[in-house]
């Protein structure tokens, strides 16, 4: 098994499992008859009236990152006169070709939405979720996320943010001001435009939650750690995005060394002609993103040891240096599946014969691979899939998520969860080889409309939706998820979330194994 090829592959599964999920679809068509109009401090915006809620799409949070904007911080957007249209959403964030079907993808893209409740008056400022979107940090769009469920269940104000993604959100390279983290400092550009203006659509600029799944999961923790981030975000959400990702565990999210990306970067100019320019930078401004994103790598990391990202967000999690705010976060029960089956469809079969050689592929430090072959035993032919499963679940995420949660949790408040529903409806098509339970990102259409699509629950998961909704507004609104309409959710405990069973159990660790990857290194 050559491990270059599955680890292609296995970014390319990712992307389209990503991709299948968030595919843009046209929106609901607007209630013209009753429009809405806010005022800006940059100008004025028409959106959109529905059916108890109101939507403000493709508003402009920074100046286009083209020309010789491109990898430069984002900039303030410049006021317009008249009143600008909202109604639709702008174009999503240059990725590869594909990733979002039947949105626009333009370099022009540094866009929110804002969804909130029909009230254009409320008796006090809701609060604000800001949502930032996953998808390895190539690929995704704020505006595949319709947020109305949350908006009106919860009574709160959500943003979905576009972020620079790939080369052009991550670039990085010697004498580059921002190398590495262009994608964050949009990211962040975006809450300093909620905290001036989210007061125009009724929310409460000093109760803004930043929330995420994936690389948006990854970016909370991200920006938890930045200095620059200080002030701009009073609560966060972490959704299978452990801030204690690890490069060697090349599913789940991190962050690469400044050095590291400088080289991935001069990697990519020479690809794309530029690497023995006079000018290195102006040649790579003045090429087409279409080469850019062809020689990119499959995944993009943001690099620390810059001025955003001074440290590595796992150490500087370990070492106490983040942001003092109450946290929620979790996991799903199968994070790894949706991997396994990928790479069992590939050509790649797990059987107790082959389940050695493919872990070895996967973890290949001398003694590893040995260690889970005996901790995670293939016991009968062709059954190997969910084991391995659990291997990529439990290495990259489960216990990742355990271990920041007790970090986190020695300074601040923390919720933690496990989403549990092993009938989540697929984010895919296609009958995979086995049965994925609750694989990553499963829990996104409890939350949001993918795409502007419902997804098909039954009468039990519409009631888990909602009650997760309840949660997720209610720490929104007071940093504490529990309510009296609501099962409790104690703490340490981790809530298990799944349809008709939401309690608090004190095994997952034990059930993931952590003991065994803590011991593992």
């Amino acid at each position: 098994m050559h491990t270059h090829r599955v680890l292609t592959f296995v970014g390319c599964a990712l992307a389209a499992v990503l991709a299948t999920a968030w595919t843009a679809a046209p929106p609901p068509p607007p209630d013209r008859t009753a429009p809405t109009v806010v005022h800006l401090h940059d100008g004025a915006l028409r959106g959109a009236t529905h059916g108890g809620y109101r939507t403000f799409e493709g508003i402009p949070y920074a100046a286009p990152p083209v020309g010789p904007l491109r990898w430069q911080p984002p900039r303030h957007v410049a006021s317009w006169t008249g009143t600008r249209d909202a109604a639709r959403p702008a174009s999503a964030c240059p990725q590869p070709a594909g990733e979002v079907p039947g949105g626009s993808i333009e370099e022009d893209c540094l866009h929110l939405n804002v969804t909130t409740p029909d009230s254009a008056a409320p008796a006090r400022p809701r609060p604000v979720i800001v949502w930032l979107h996953g998808g390895g940090f190539t690929t995704g769009a704020g505006s595949s996320y319709d947020a109305h469920r949350m908006a009106t269940r919860g009574d709160v104000v959500v943003v979905t943010v576009n972020y620079r993604l790939g080369a052009l959100g991550f670039l990085a390279l010697s004498g580059l001001p921002g190398s590495g983290t262009f994608g964050l400092a949009d990211q962040q550009a975006a809450l300093r435009w909620v905290r001036a203006e989210i007061g125009a659509f009724g929310g409460d600029a000093h109760n803004v939650t930043l929330a995420g799944e994936s690389a948006g999961g990854y970016s909370v923790c991200a920006q938890l750690t930045s200095p620059d981030a200080a002030s701009l975000f009073d609560r966060a959400i972490i959704e299978s995005g452990s801030c204690t990702g690890r490069p060697d565990r090349p599913f789940a999210p991190s962050s690469t060394p400044l050095s590291v990306a400088r080289a991935a970067g001069a990697d990519l100019a020479a690809k794309v002609g530029c690497g023995a320019a006079h000018d290195v930078m102006a040649c790579l401004r003045r090429g087409d993103v279409a080469p850019l994103l062809a020689a990119q790598g499959t995944d993009q990391q943001p690099a620390y040891g810059t001025e955003l990202l001074p440290r590595d967000p796992a150490a500087a999690i370990a070492g106490g240096r983040f942001h003092r705010v109450p946290v929620l976060l979790g996991n799903t029960q199968d994070e790894g599946n949706g991997w396994a089956a990928g790479i069992v469809q590939a050509g790649f079969p797990v059987t107790a014969a082959t389940w050695p050689d493919v872990a070895a592929t996967f973890f290949p430090s001398p003694g590893q691979a040995q260690a889970i072959v005996r901790e995670y035993p293939v016991r009968h032919t062709g059954g190997g899939g969910p084991v391995f499963g659990a291997v990529l679940g439990d290495a990259n995420f489960a216990c990742p998520t355990a271990r920041t949660a007790g970090l986190l949790a020695a300074r601040v408040p923390v919720w933690r969860y496990e989403f549990a529903d092993e009938h989540a409806p697929p984010l895919t098509s296609g009958t995979p080889p086995f049965p994925l339970g609750a694989p990553h990102a499963s829990e996104l259409p409890y939350l949001f409309d993918l795409g502007g699509r419902p997804r098909d629950l039954t009468a039990a998961q519409h009631r888990l939706a909602n009650t997760m909704i309840d949660y997720w507004a209610r720490f929104a609104r007071t940093a504490n998820p529990n309510s009296p309409s609501s099962p409790p959710w104690p703490h340490p405990a981790v809530l298990t979330l799944a349809p008709d069973h939401i309690t608090p159990t004190h095994t997952a660790e034990q059930r993931h194994h952590c003991t065994f990857w803590t011991a593992l290194g």
